[in-house]
């Protein structure tokens, strides 16, 4: 059989793009024509969306210039800024092809790691590739230091491998605009393609530096960058309260026996005391009990505003639609001779 040609569709969403965008948008068109990956495969960029995120700096021109430049590259307009996350959900929106890859507009990715993402996500029948820097990005040391805690917090949080995000990724085009078309705003992306993928891999991409001398984040985007992952990424801080509450409240009545044994055996103790803290105690319990009822219900409202889907509908898996796996057996023909010899 002729090989599957892979389609991708490139989403840059843009704020400060003005000095990038010429050097990146063409070197991602390379990769217009039909180019092999290193085991054999091909694909090719069919499309660029540029997400035009309201930056404070001429980036619409460049992106209006780049539209009639090239057929490929096609713009999408928002209203307003409404972050990167918003900017690139828009972007796998709009994407038709079979394969979304998100890159960034510094120049920092590099598009010939497509290639070997693609390989990777076909190899182990992934839906979701996340591009993993072997070197430390080229951030300050205190930027760096940070993203590795946050990505922590968030994995003992939600219980999801964070450490494994990045704004690099290959996601299966059926996949990117399910997500695309439930994933709510103060929702972290990469939560939101968890609850959808069934698998996710890991490609080391190349690190290069960027085209810019100054990064478009700073301590204040960063923070409430931070803040939304930790929303979003589930109730368990909900369950922690409600189990602190339960196991208060056990301590709590365990305390009060021993109080009243203690007072049982010495009745010198001073008058009062006892029973202030048997009433902290039990009280303090019940509150805390009660909190953890009440986050559990929070929590059950949390998942049901933050959109998550009960079920996600795609095609049939990718090897039986490319016929990589098996053929469609041949079906036997019945032999109606003798049943027409003996029919009346």
């Amino acid at each position: 059989m002729p090989a599957e040609m892979h389609d991708v569709c490139v989403v840059i969403p843009v704020y400060r793009g003005e000095l990038t965008l010429s050097t990146v948008v063409p070197e991602i068109l390379t990769f217009g024509e039909p180019s092999p990956t290193p085991c054999g495969r091909q694909f090719r960029v069919v499309e660029v969306l540029l997400v035009h995120d309201c930056g404070p700096d001429g980036s619409a021109s460049v992106i209006r210039q780049l539209e009639l430049a090239h057929d490929e590259v096609r713009a999408v307009w928002l209203s307003r800024n409404f972050g990167q996350h918003a900017a690139t959900i828009a972007g796998m929106a709009t994407s038709s092809s079979s394969w979304v890859v998100t890159m960034d507009e510094d120049g920092q990715h590099s598009p010939g790691d497509i290639a070997t993402m693609l390989d990777i996500a076909l190899t182990d029948d992934s839906q979701l590739v996340y591009g993993h820097h072997v070197v430390s990005a080229p951030h300050p040391g205190w930027r760096n230091l940070m993203s590795r805690l946050a990505k922590r917090v968030s994995q003992s949080i939600s219980g999801t491998s964070a450490s494994q995000f990045s704004s690099m990724r290959l996601i299966d085009g059926e996949s990117a605009r399910a997500v695309a078309a439930y994933c709510g705003p103060r929702v972290y992306l990469d939560v939101a393609l968890a609850w959808v993928v069934r698998r996710t891999s890991v490609c080391s991409v190349t690190t290069r530096n960027e085209l810019r001398s100054e990064s478009g984040y700073n301590l204040r985007r960063l923070a409430s960058h931070f803040w939304t992952l930790v929303l979003s990424s589930g109730t368990r801080p909900l369950r922690i309260v409600s189990l602190a509450g339960i196991m208060t409240s056990i301590i709590g009545f365990i305390g009060v026996a021993a109080i009243v044994i203690d007072k049982i055996r010495h009745p010198s103790l001073p008058q009062g005391w006892p029973s202030v803290i048997c009433a902290i105690l039990v009280v303090g319990g019940v509150i805390l009990l009660s909190l953890g009822v009440v986050a559990e219900y929070v929590g059950a409202i949390l998942m049901t505003s933050l959109g998550r889907p009960l079920y996600v509908v795609v095609g049939a898996p990718r090897a039986l639609r490319t016929g990589e796996s098996q053929e469609d057996p041949e079906l036997p023909v019945p032999d109606l001779s003798q049943t027409l010899d003996t029919a009346p």
